[in-house]
């Protein structure tokens, strides 16, 4: 194929793979801009990636400059900054080839003797929909003469390694060596005014309502952040929002080429830069973009006179997806991971698994799980259910929830069910928060299953309004037994999965799945199973309501619940320690743990002195727990038993900071403190004016709470259990295709759905370039944050807290396990890198039951996600931690290191000098 090292614009076509290649992301987008009808593009052209790889062959020294570069920290700044300043040397001494010049000069020709010129990067790795790398490469603008264009175009080659954008992708995991740089040449605009048109709300996600940022004179004085822009919201052709900006400052071209910045006008400074028919007409201009490439756009645009020309459009990256659906109604979805304690991204196997083991229908959007709750909002008898429920678990999401119904007529309010609506609490609600809240159906790790108290009773456990002293009803009794005929069932029900699916292969092994999803979905209906779940809830929501009307108790359930029985999340952050006491006395064995790199340790473990009891110990741990790990909800994430390495930091941590024994000393506590709690609770009560009464209830809910409360984890465990012995089946059929050449590693069954596998396992053909695209969208999916409740509009809504009784400066979060405790924070993103110390507090995320083994070492817990029954809350207040959750961004705003002071009980983290 013969090369060709200039291109016009109106020659590139569209914005495919072929002319990303040739043209990069801004080039490319410029080709297809100037083909829409009605779109004004500067005339101009691209110097293409073949004069890019013509100079880079000239610089051979490049090669191991780049293989320096690959190996590079991305957060050493100090070694980046030099090597990449070395490369651009590099890259700008080369000669520009004759061929080169006399094209560029030719094109040059063609625009016009003397013409200024914008002169702008354009990289293949730029401007793309998962990845927009704004502002990473350089841009000239007013370059006059063929010699000052060739100049600034070879900086512009060199541009591909700053700082910025070295780093970028070295963050992003996008090789050095796959990108390429062609530059884009085009006619000098010189605009009256100049600014960026969002094609959606870039603050609130919302894809009906377009921003227009506006100033004098070339964009640059915004983009550098010189002026406050004008700003304009433009929503159904009206202007919503018009802030008019003093605007002090503007760039503008010199007559010889180069630019300046200059004072505006004093008369001029608060005179609108565009007048609102402009906005509206520039932002018709957008809206025709954005339908040409398939997305919301981010634009830059110039005005001469009263003429628009685009200059720039890419995809708004940051954006987060919305759920498709094809009906032109308005929808609201609530965030399963929210619910789930794994607000990361999924790979479409993980999504397309927990989907078909659900209880309820899910929308997928940027490798997340969402619920539509719009029929729960939009009848006034389940809204105040859902409400209710959502609000005990997580105040934010309720906070969220208000924020769209206070949004006038975006929830239609429909007529109540002609049956079982009369009350907020009663029958109607039940399904309520498992549409929502407990995705899963059974609660394991959200609020209510039901979203109201079973047999009609309010939410909160009581008949009445909580505080009243009427007792709650109780479904089943407050009988251990009915707990352990649960486990029971649960266990003989991965026994028989583990039994049964071990002969089938090939389509055999899909069908069989199939029907083992359906078993999976009963056992979590099982009405027995969800009935002893909320039994503890509504225990715990009836002693904390009414042990603060009557005593003045806030969260008294927190002690009285410590050391409950049967908790199978707490005991494994136990069982960890007793592994550190096998541990402990054998030196050899502490320090060959302590350079493990890999997973494949057993074997040389148990040569050691003490060895062999070491390894048992693991190896007994991984058996009733290695199914677990972070994330756990996605059937792709490696377990515990596939990396046994990653638990070895915890335990070394154990070892240093406990001596033998302590697990039972716990546990030993916790129940000594809950006793003692209750012994007081009940004389106080006793005190009281129908104090025997009191008494006696509350007697009754705090047996009824032990009973119960530790069950409420052993679902997840369920799930979870079910979850590897189904992915095991599915990496030995994975195995197979390798083997056969079908696939090309293990791994690339995790980027096709359940169904796609089934379809490869069944045909032996896969599709190469579709796992390639879901790795590419999957890396994308990891960069956004998922909001709380997101709208079909594309409105993101993470909730805030409502309060004026914390002290200035105080994060605000929810108190769900209760005390006051000062520290050391560690924030820890990753388990694998927990360095913890006793008396250190984690700040974190989120947590699911994986991280619950780092919970015996710490004071305290301060996580972004959570809620009152979520697994971290639930296993602080077992251990005694006080914590704070939901704290919006504290990985953020506290440093690892700093000395801060958690508030269980009011729910704020004080950051302290």
């Amino acid at each position: 194929m013969t090369e060709r090292y200039v291109l016009d614009l109106d020659e590139l076509g569209e914005a495919d793979e072929t002319r990303l290649a040739v043209a990069g992301g801004k080039g490319a987008h410029l080709g297809a801009l100037s083909r829409i009808e009605g779109i004004r593009v500067p005339d101009g052209f691209c110097v293409t990636t073949d004069a890019f790889r013509r100079i880079t062959a000239e610089a051979p020294a490049l090669d191991g400059l780049l293989d320096r570069l690959l190996r590079l920290d991305p957060d050493d700044r100090e070694a980046i900054r030099t090597l990449s300043a070395r490369i651009r040397r590099t890259v700008e001494s080369v000669a520009v080839p004759e061929d080169v010049t006399a094209s560029v000069t030719r094109s040059l020709a063609r625009l016009g003797e003397g013409t200024a010129c914008a002169v702008r990067s354009s990289a293949t790795a730029e401007d793309l929909p998962t990845a927009s790398f704004a502002g990473q490469q350089d841009t000239y603008l007013n370059v006059v003469g063929p010699a000052a264009v060739l100049e600034h175009i070879s900086r512009c080659w060199a541009s591909l390694f700053t700082e910025r954008a070295v780093i970028y992708r070295l963050r992003n995991g996008i090789d050095h060596r796959t990108v390429r740089m062609a530059v884009v040449v085009q006619r000098m605009v010189f605009p009256d005014a100049s600014g960026i048109l969002f094609t959606a709300d870039p603050v609130t996600g919302n894809r009906k309502v377009a921003t227009v940022d506006a100033g004098f004179g070339l964009g640059e004085a915004l983009v550098s952040g010189l002026v406050n822009p004008d700003v304009f919201k433009v929503r159904d052709g009206v202007v919503v929002v018009r802030t008019i900006a003093a605007k002090e400052r503007a760039v503008e071209a010199l007559p010889g080429g180069g630019t300046r910045e200059v004072a505006v006008d004093p008369g001029r400074r608060e005179q609108p830069s565009l007048t609102d028919a402009q906005a509206v007409r520039l932002v018709e201009l957008g809206r025709r973009i954005e339908g040409h490439f398939g997305r919301p756009q981010d634009i830059e645009w110039c005005r001469v006179d009263d003429d628009f020309q685009i200059v720039q459009s890419r995809p708004v990256t940051t954006l987060f997806p919305v759920p498709e659906a094809d009906d032109g109604e308005n929808h609201v979805y609530l965030s399963v991971g929210h619910q789930q304690m794994m607000t990361d991204a999924m790979k479409p196997l993980g999504l397309s698994m927990w989907r078909l083991t659900a209880m309820v229908p899910m929308h997928e959007a940027g490798g997340r799980l969402f619920v539509d709750v719009t029929p729960r909002l939009a009848s006034p008898a389940t809204r105040a259910g859902l409400l209710d429920v959502i609000g005990r678990g997580d105040p934010l999401t309720r906070d969220a929830l208000e924020t769209v119904l206070d949004a006038d007529g975006f929830v239609p309010s429909r007529p109540d069910p002609a049956a079982g609506a009369t009350t907020p609490g009663g029958a109607a609600a039940r399904g309520t928060a498992a549409d929502g809240a407990a995705p899963s159906g059974a609660a394991p790790s959200g609020a209510a299953p039901s979203g109201a108290a079973p047999g009609g009773a309010a939410p909160g456990g009581a008949a009445g309004p909580a505080g009243s002293g009427a007792a709650a009803p109780e479904p089943i009794a407050t009988d251990p037994a009915v707990v352990a005929e649960l486990i029971a069932r649960s266990r003989r029900s991965v026994a028989a999965l583990e039994r049964d699916i071990r002969t089938k292969t090939g389509p055999a092994l899909f069908d069989f799945l199939l029907e083992a999803f359906e078993e999976h979905r009963r056992a979590l209906g099982d009405p027995l199973n969800i009935q002893a779940i909320m039994a503890g809830m509504e225990a715990t929501w009836w002693l904390n309501d009414n042990l603060l009307e009557w005593l003045g108790e806030k969260n008294a359930a927190d002690t009285l619940t410590l050391s409950a029985p049967g908790n199978v999340t707490s005991e494994m952050g136990l069982a960890l320690l007793d592994v550190a006491d096998v541990i402990r006395p054998h030196a050899e064995v502490l320090e060959f743990l302590r350079t493990v790199e890999d997973d494949d340790f057993m074997d040389e473990l148990a040569k050691l002195p003490g060895g062999a009891a070491a390894r048992d110990a693991l190896e007994g741990y991984l058996g009733r727990y290695g199914m677990r790990c972070v994330g756990e909800i996605d059937i792709t994430r490696p377990r515990w038993s596939e990396r046994p390495a990653t638990l070895l930091p915890v335990i070394l941590d154990n070892v240093r900071n406990f001596g033998p024994g302590v697990a039972a000393q716990r546990f030993e506590q916790g129940l000594h403190r809950a006793g003692e709690k209750e012994r007081d609770v009940l004389s106080r009560l006793r005190a009281l004016p129908d104090g025997d009464r009191k008494a006696d209830e509350t007697k009754r809910m705090i047996d009824r709470v032990r009973t119960f409360i530790g069950y409420r984890e052993y679902p997840k465990y369920g799930i979870v259990s079910r979850y590897f012995v189904y992915k095991r089946a599915l990496l030995e059929e994975a195995g197979r295709l390798v083997r056969a050449g079908v696939l090309g590693d293990e791994e690339d069954v995790f980027y096709l759905t359940f169904q796609e596998l089934h379809d490869v396992v069944r045909t032996r053909k896969a599709d190469a370039a579709l796992v390639q695209r879901r790795r590419e969208a999957f890396r994308s999916y990891r960069t956004l944050t998922p909001p709380r409740v997101l709208t079909s509009d594309g409105e993101a809504l993470t909730g805030s807290y409502r309060r004026e009784d914390v002290p200035a400066g105080a994060l605000t979060g929810l108190p769900v396990s209760t005390g006051t405790v000062e520290g050391r924070a560690r924030v820890v993103l990753d388990i694998a890198k927990a360095d913890l110390e006793a008396g250190d507090i984690l700040v974190t995320a989120f947590t699911d039951p994986s991280w619950s083994p780092l919970f015996v070492g710490i004071a305290g817990l301060v996580t972004e996600v959570g809620g009152l029954m979520t697994h971290g809350a639930v296993i602080a207040r077992e251990y005694g931690l006080p914590a704070v959750v939901g704290v919006d961004a504290a990985t953020c705003l506290i440093r690892d290191g700093q000395r801060i002071r958690v508030h269980g009980t009011e729910g704020y983290v004080e950051i302290l000098s």
